[in-house]
């Protein structure tokens, strides 16, 4: 049951071995705040070497924050767009992800190996992922027809679609921006006010990255401390609402 203030879904992006230790004590930290369950987006392999053969230690660590309540989702594959493209879309691609804009490039097969590949290293490692949350939201048509006949459910900057019947939920994902000094300054205001204003569901990211920000951990702390009232759930739980 949800509490009277509602509900806080927090998601934790880039989780991999060169990641792994700040994305625990990230971890640890929410759940001194009172934030029980976490949505976990895994990279399954970085510079395409299956994550857990590099850190063992990692799958089992994600096993544990399984059995806790977390959910674990797929993040892409190797979380790096290996082709460009011309023109305006890979400029889009660009100040949306970065060099993180995978699929962008990639044509329908490409698209479904990879993101079958990513599937098949998390299975590997024990894991199976309900859900799909694409780097630095970055999505192509290709990669939205097959995530609707592979996951149950994939996120977007500001809507959670499920596949089994096309129905969405609405909520904006409230981010930190660490790429430039300018989104340092601005973004950690952007969160704040984004967090007064949600309803009854209060999506949250969060990045590695992030803790080594003093103003960004300062604005999450205090949404953090704003939502203490609200019963934290993960992607999948929403998927099932």
């Amino acid at each position: 049951m949800a509490r009277r203030g509602g509900i806080i879904a927090v998601s934790l992006h880039d989780v991999e071995p060169a990641t792994f230790e700040r994305c625990a004590l990230i971890r640890d930290w929410l759940n001194d705040h009172g934030v029980d369950r976490v949505t976990l987006l895994v990279i399954p392999a970085p510079d395409l070497h299956p994550f857990h053969d590099r850190r063992p230690d990692m799958a089992d660590w994600l096993e544990e924050c399984a059995r806790g309540g977390d959910a674990i989702a797929q993040h892409g594959f190797q979380h790096r767009q290996s082709r460009r493209v011309h023109g305006p879309r890979q400029l889009v691609a660009r100040l949306q992800a970065g060099d993180a804009a995978e699929f962008v490039g990639l044509d329908g097969d490409e698209t479904r190996r990879a993101v079958l590949a990513g599937r098949r290293v998390l299975k590997l490692a024990g894991i199976q992922p309900r859900g799909f949350v694409a780097p630095g939201y970055a999505y192509t048509g290709a990669l939205r027809a097959t995530l609707a006949t592979t996951f149950e459910w994939w996120a977007g900057i500001g809507r959670l679609h499920r596949a089994a019947d096309d129905r969405t939920t609405t909520a904006p994902a409230l981010t930190l921006g660490t790429s430039t000094r300018f989104k340092r300054w601005t973004s950690p205001g952007v969160v704040r006010a984004g967090a007064l204003l949600s309803g009854d569901l209060l999506r949250l990211d969060l990045h590695p990255s992030d803790l080594d920000h003093p103003r960004g951990v300062s604005a999450v702390e205090r949404v953090l401390r704003r939502a203490h009232d609200r019963s934290a759930v993960t992607y999948d739980e929403l998927a099932l609402r």
